[in-house]
């Protein structure tokens, strides 16, 4: 149960809005480097390539996608499932440490594939699947092809879960890489940084380290964010150097006392966002980023739209095609709205498609 306490602060969602976007590096952009920032958002959503390229285009001032693209060539940063069981962009740094601190969840994961697992010793796939990847990276047909070998009556999918699981398997380059292609090989992360993973820590670290990303923040918030349970005691131990507030609806929030929390009325501009950004992923209760009725409204079956902020609120989705950029608003837009709007989406164009001046952006069809 959310625990309440009438002597703590209220935060408006406004206010809520501006300190989440403070931390997201999206209410100014930041001079951090891109290392930087990956590591200070505590890796970026990466399910397809480009995604984190564009979560930081929006954040970052004077990127370029090549200072991404170069980190990953030199196995600074790295893709790998961890939060939620999804692939991340994390420093190598982090996917040492993050990814044996949610090990236990992924553990987890494989209850629900139990029936095609039956009679499949994990402990020896997990070796099986870790020496025939570190012999050489895999895709995860091959993968699976050779634990068919030694399991022929097992569900194929749910071994190649199984797999995935057990073990933390990075994507190893050119798969990745800014204007490269490359299908999906995998290797373990230990082989491909050279270092062995770290025990898992106790979570206190990361605590600290998700409020200073995402917060203010509940418990509930980051078990969202994590996909891990039973943090309660965890806040609990850390409540002595922290700060409480409550939200709008009486839930209890943590925060760090040095964090930025900005004035509710400080101006935030408009943001182009990729679809699954971590900013819409990372709280239990998403109202500090836009009403909750317009949340079906950014996905379409198993897809999320990439987005549109206008004064820090989710405010419309937008896509691109070739030289088009097309952004559909959820309401209108007011003439000074629309103009910043276009600017921004100049910007973003121009530091991802490089000196091309033949951009066509678009307004569409509000979607309904």
């Amino acid at each position: 149960m959310t625990k309440k306490t009438s002597a703590a602060p209220g935060l408006g969602n406004r206010a809520l809005n501006r300190a989440t976007l403070a931390r997201q590096l999206l209410l100014g952009r930041s001079a951090l480097g891109a290392k930087d920032a990956v590591e200070h958002l505590l890796g970026l959503q990466a399910q397809n390539v480009k995604p984190p390229y564009y979560a930081l285009a929006a954040r970052l001032d004077g990127f370029a996608p090549e200072a991404l693209s170069q980190l990953m060539a030199d196995r600074e940063v790295v893709r790998l499932v961890t939060m939620r069981s999804t692939i991340h962009t994390h420093t190598a740094d982090d996917a040492l440490t993050l990814r044996p601190l949610v090990q236990a969840a992924r553990e987890r994961e494989l209850n629900q594939f139990r029936k095609g697992l039956e009679g499949v010793d994990l402990d020896r796939l997990a070796s099986i699947s870790r020496e025939l990847v570190e012999a050489e990276p895999r895709t995860m047909k091959q993968l699976r092809e050779a634990l068919l070998a030694e399991w022929p009556d097992a569900d194929p999918f749910a071994l190649s879960v199984a797999a995935r699981c057990r073990l933390p398997l990075v994507q190893v380059t050119p798969r990745g890489l800014w204007g490269r292609s490359g299908q999906v090989t995998l290797t373990t992360v230990e082989h491909w940084l050279d270092r062995p993973s770290e025990p898992a820590p106790a979570p206190d670290a990361t605590v600290l380290r998700y409020l200073a990303a995402f917060g203010p923040a509940s418990v509930k918030d980051m078990q969202t964010w994590a996909g891990l349970t039973r943090l309660r005691e965890t806040f609990e131990r850390l409540r002595p150097q922290l700060l409480t507030f409550r939200d709008e609806k009486g839930v209890e929030l943590f925060d760090l006392p040095d964090a930025p929390r900005p004035d509710a009325d400080t101006p935030a501009p408009p943001r182009f966002l990729p679809e699954f950004d971590n900013l819409f992923l990372s709280h239990a209760d998403r109202s500090r980023l836009g009403s909750a009725d317009l949340k079906g409204r950014t996905w379409k079956g198993n897809q999320a739209y990439c987005v549109l902020l206008v004064d820090g609120f989710l405010a419309g989705v937008w896509r691109q095609e070739g030289e088009v950029l097309t952004i559909e608003p959820f309401g209108t837009l007011t003439g000074s709205q629309r103009k910043e709007v276009v600017g921004e989406a100049e910007r973003m164009m121009e530091v991802m498609g490089g000196l091309s001046s033949s951009w066509d952006i678009r307004f569409g069809t509000v979607v309904k």
